[in-house]
């Protein structure tokens, strides 16, 4: 029969034992014995090793800043960026001089069908399009410019002497009611269904941004009379209200020749048919 193993009675407590124990780190116990040992204590390896330490982290440091201070990437998504812009605009651009083309020839066409069918449709059509804008208009007219003002803010900006959307409403509204034939802005031929307006800090017209800061309303009509009607309206006082108040600078020059571009065929919106009746009534009528 073997006799029972004897269990310590601070079996349980192993922690404070150990501390009890063995109250030296192994670190230090190793020293302490080589210092009463008289050895020299090794220190060589310890201040090597802190040196690569260092010395590592100084590159990790310089390469963080590095990057930081020329973010690569972001430089290079902005370029792509930037340059799928210009293609997009440059496609726009052909888009649209290949509609302007189409847009001649078609006009071309149906002039030479109706010029030998029915003249007084073919004149009536031809006052339509200077309307809507589907057939170049050139002459004498009125050229009134609109340029952004200096004036700071008081937060330094200079966003209220902008020219505003609404500056060029009220310019063309006034040169429509002055008797003009044909009006653009910035280039842009407009027509009954055109629109200026706001998108950010761009000003549109038909969803075509207008490069500032000068913005240049031609108006294309009898120079005199357009001269003498656009002072009666309330442009003149407004714009002079523009330049007092916010710098912006407004100018009116008349022009002996404008040519204003075509904005292409108009979709059909509305029609009604000519009835046979009417037609030959208006035959037999002297």
């Amino acid at each position: 029969m073997t006799a029972p193993v004897r269990r310590r009675p601070d079996e349980s407590m192993t922690l404070l034992v150990e501390v009890m124990e063995k109250p030296l780190d192994p670190g230090y116990a190793e020293a302490a014995r080589r210092r009463a040992a008289g050895e020299a204590p090794r220190r060589g390896s310890g201040t090597v090793l802190l040196l690569l330490v260092a010395v590592l982290l100084g590159l990790l440091t310089a390469a963080a800043a590095v990057e930081l201070r020329a973010p690569s990437g972001a430089v290079e998504a902005r370029e792509l960026l930037e340059q799928e812009i210009m293609d997009r605009q440059a496609e726009v651009e052909a888009a649209r001089a290949a509609t302007a083309e189409l847009s001649q020839e078609i006009a071309a066409l149906q002039q030479q069908v109706l010029q030998a069918q029915d003249q007084d449709l073919l004149d009536t059509l031809r006052l339509d399009g200077v309307v809507t804008g589907s057939v170049p208009v050139s002459g004498p007219g009125l050229v009134v410019t609109v340029s952004d003002g200096d004036r700071l803010d008081e937060d330094g900006s200079t966003a209220s002497s902008r020219v505003q959307a609404v500056d060029l409403q009220t310019v063309v509204n006034a040169l429509w009611a002055s008797g003009a034939e044909a009006i653009s802005v910035g280039g842009q031929r407009l027509t009954s269904l055109s629109a200026i307006r706001h998108a950010g800090e761009a000003i549109l017209v038909d969803l075509v941004p207008l490069p500032g800061p000068g913005y240049v309303v031609e108006a294309v009509g009898d120079p005199d009379e357009l001269q003498a009607a656009y002072a009666r309206t309330g442009a003149p006082a407004y714009t002079q209200l523009l330049s007092s108040q916010w710098g912006i600078s407004t100018g009116v020059d008349v022009a002996e020749e404008l040519s204003l571009s075509s904005v292409g065929q108009q979709s059909l919106r509305y029609a009604e048919p000519v009835s046979r009746d009417a037609g030959e009534s208006q035959e037999e009528s002297p």
